[in-house]
């Protein structure tokens, strides 16, 4: 089990089993989480649940864009965790993550666009974009 709050204390989750964790490196990813890439953790919705605060949610829906959005507490701005329907799959930003969640990446996104001041120094695998299926 997982726990995550936002910067305010304001919002808060709880999660069970985790599916996947990635690092993400595109330019939308880069610009939601203000850092080189994003860190997210996936799990399923029937094994995640709000513990308080989802009414200070705010949900941005990118114009345009097939897969991304990005939620955060209104009252702090912190990144919080977003349902995307169409995956079944709720993504949870590491970094709202209050612990260790017992995992660790497992590889990079959208290596093709990373930030160029950027190097990635570990040895994940790394994808141009989606890795193959």
């Amino acid at each position: 089990m997982i726990r995550g709050s936002c910067l305010c204390g304001g919002v808060a989750f709880e999660a069970g089993d985790q599916i996947e964790f990635r690092n993400c490196h595109c330019s939308r990813c880069r610009k939601a989480r203000g850092a080189a890439y994003a860190s997210n953790v996936f799990v399923r919705p029937a094994d995640f649940r709000w513990l308080r605060g989802e009414d200070l949610l705010i949900n941005y829906r990118l114009p345009g864009a097939q897969r991304f959005g990005n939620a955060f507490c209104r009252t702090c701005g912190s990144p919080m965790p977003r349902a995307v329907p169409m995956r079944d799959l709720i993504v949870v930003p590491a970094g709202s993550i209050d612990g260790d969640p017992g995992i660790r990446p497992t590889y990079h996104i959208f290596v093709g666009s990373k930030a160029p001041w950027h190097t990635i120094t570990d040895n994940l695998p790394q994808y141009e974009e989606y890795p193959p299926a």
